[in-house]
């Protein structure tokens, strides 16, 4: 299982520092050097197609990585907190709301 959790930290996705709620957007945006707010529009367009959308962003919430390399499923999964491979300090809990 820990192949699967480094090959996501590879990918270079990360939750993005400016985030409202996961940081799956602000992510996406850093990496594609697109607005985040154009992406959080398109986000929220796709989220008009029922349930699939839904799913989707759930799981990308749940398995991209936070700045500081940590995976939340990971941590649900009682893995290590943080990534192996980035440095930075751990996070004990995603920011709230």
């Amino acid at each position: 299982m820990d192949n699967v959790f480094n090959a996501l930290r590879s990918l270079g996705l990360t939750r993005g520092p400016d985030r409202l709620l996961g940081g799956v957007c602000a992510g996406i945006a850093v990496k594609t050097g697109v607005d985040v707010w154009l992406v959080r529009a398109l986000v929220l367009l796709l989220m008009l197609l029922p349930v699939l959308s839904w799913v989707v962003y759930a799981i990308v919430w749940i398995l991209l990585p936070w700045q500081d390399g940590s995976i939340p499923l990971q941590r649900w999964l009682g893995g290590p907190s943080g990534g192996s491979s980035q440095g930075g300090s751990t996070q004990d809990a995603p920011p709230s709301v």
